[in-house]
């Protein structure tokens, strides 16, 4: 006889059972545990907020965001409250506790960002000062990867010399002229167009999404459109980086070098102008000037090796859109996935009944 199973068996049964309460408290501990380790390390679920991914992505999509696609990054700051933004009640009130940073460091992925990726990172023109992996989630289109000489020519974004292709459903500005009648608003609705400005009772810039486009133009109260194109040599003070000396806009851009990883570069005036903040921000150097001559971390440099790689991220509204041409270089520490599927899409310009786009419930991103 196994005395030994039974008196096992005795010893569990005399161990006193585990109250209610405590087993909705052991339940929900672990399924906590279990959805962070998931969402720090497979993948997370974002809401697009804005227009600039339209037509590809919509206002009001909800995304799965893979950590995988690139490699999850581990948290730099690991003392947080799971699920919630960085700060609630409005900006107000911290969820996080930052005297704790680890550095950045990336697990092996199933591959690496590329040209045409829908890819999820933090902004790295915040001007809230808060760790890097707290800040504003944005989503754009790489059309740049490390080493790439990015360049835009009326409106066409090139990388290398070759062309780098709209997403089919992209969309840009075109200015339209009217006869004098009204447009209907019905129309404009329906068609998804979204006026811009209007200049005068019959002049307007309009985003007309591709689908749209032929249709609104063969309507007998349209006089032309024509595709709005900042001229090359017009400088924009909004556009990076900044500086009247690189007579640079939205539509005619560049040329310009992505960093990467290894790549060294002379320091001098026009240098540092493009690179000066990635050197000092996102690679942690304390630069400075004595006289004419560059200091880094309080050495004389002549040159400098990035250790970092960096992207060049667009959105699909190419008109409506606040993206590297505004604030530069993505640095590789503030990518977080890669956005593989719409799980639901909320239009909430419609009534109660009709706000779900079906058509895009469970849907690929591409």
């Amino acid at each position: 006889m196994n005395w030994k199973f039974l008196s096992r068996k005795k010893k569990d049964e005399n161990r006193p059972k585990k109250s209610a309460a405590r087993e909705w408290l052991d339940a929900i501990l672990f399924a906590v545990i279990a959805s962070t380790i998931i969402r720090g390390l497979l993948f997370s679920a974002y809401a697009i907020p804005s227009a600039s991914m339209e037509g590809s992505l919509l206002t009001g999509d909800y995304l799965f965001v893979s950590k995988m696609a690139y490699g999850a990054r581990m948290p730099m700051t690991p003392v947080s409250v799971p699920f919630l933004e960085s700060t609630v009640w409005g900006g107000k009130v911290k969820t996080y506790w930052e005297g704790l940073q680890l550095p950045y460091f990336r697990l092996p992925g199933l591959g690496e960002v590329k040209k045409g990726d829908a890819v999820v990172f933090n902004y790295p023109a915040e001007t809230v000062a808060r760790p890097v992996d707290m800040r504003t989630h944005f989503i754009k289109r790489c059309v740049g990867t490390p080493g790439d000489i990015i360049e835009i020519k009326d409106g066409k974004v090139y990388a290398n010399g070759q062309l780098v292709p709209n997403m089919p459903k992209a969309q840009t500005s075109y200015m339209v002229t009217t006869t004098s009648a009204d447009l209907n608003p019905e129309l404009i609705h329906d068609l998804k167009i979204d006026v811009r400005y209007q200049y005068n009772p019959t002049t307007y810039e309009m985003i007309i999404p591709p689908d749209s486009y032929n249709q609104f133009k063969s309507y007998s109260n349209i006089v032309s459109i024509k595709e709005v194109i900042e001229p090359k040599g017009e400088y924009s003070p909004q556009i990076f980086p900044h500086n009247e000396n690189f007579k640079w806009n939205e539509d005619n851009f560049g040329p310009l070098q992505i960093p990467k990883k290894g790549l060294t570069i002379p320091l001098n005036d026009s240098t540092m102008v493009l690179y000066g903040h990635a050197i000092e921000a996102y690679e942690h150097n304390n630069v400075t000037h004595d006289g004419a001559a560059i200091m880094i971390n309080g050495k004389k440099a002549d040159s400098y090796t990035f250790k970092l790689n960096y992207y060049w991220m667009m959105g699909d509204n190419r008109h409506n859109s606040e993206d590297s041409r505004f604030w530069g270089f993505v640095p590789e520490d503030h990518i977080v996935g890669k956005a593989m599927i719409t799980w639901l899409s909320i239009d909430s310009t419609q009534s109660t009944f009709n706000q779900v786009r079906w058509n895009r419930v469970l849907r690929a991103i591409h």
